[in-house]
């Protein structure tokens, strides 16, 4: 018997459709609660995010993308400027889990630099949790390196919180 593989349609777009910032909220509530039991200081803190960068977001300097799997809603990432001159801020990547193994995260993560490095950012900077291990592993295909770890407690857990950065001037 021979198996045949099947392929999906994965498009990154931007985030412009009415829906897509409260899907990026919703989303991350629900799939952080289920995978790791975080609490809804987490899915508050999503929503700042979100927020902030609806209100008032510079389109030439940041930008905010959703992933589709066959026409449905799979992941999405933002990119911010940082307080630190020509640095960008990567914000909540998220891939649905029922759309990973598909490039998803991997595509999203090439669209935000990509945009970066034409916004003309120097460097790119991240927060994470050291539990979000797959996460972990784009930002480090992509050439990002760990540079601070501190333990806290979040989102009705003792995490490891970790931050990120990616030197734009060295050749991809």
């Amino acid at each position: 018997m021979t198996g045949t593989a099947v392929r999906h349609a994965v498009v990154v777009r931007p985030a412009d459709r009415p829906g897509d910032l409260g899907w990026i909220v919703q989303a991350h509530g629900e799939v952080y609660h289920r995978q790791f039991g975080w609490d809804a200081e987490f899915e508050a803190l999503v929503a700042r995010i979100v927020a902030d960068y609806a209100g008032a977001h510079d389109p030439a300097r940041e930008a905010a993308w959703i992933a589709e799997v066959d026409g449905r809603r799979a992941g999405s990432i933002l990119l911010v400027a940082d307080e630190e001159e020509r640095v960008a801020r990567l914000r909540i990547l998220l891939v649905v889990p029922e759309a990973r193994g598909h490039g998803v995260g991997g595509r999203l993560v090439e669209e935000c630099l990509r945009f970066a490095r034409e916004a003309g950012y120097k460097r790119v900077v991240l927060w994470t949790n050291d539990v979000l291990a797959s996460a972990r592993h784009l930002y480090q295909a992509a050439g990002f390196a760990l540079v601070d770890e501190r333990p806290h407690h979040s989102f009705g857990h003792d995490l490891v919180g970790q931050t990120w950065a990616l030197d734009l001037t060295r050749p991809a």
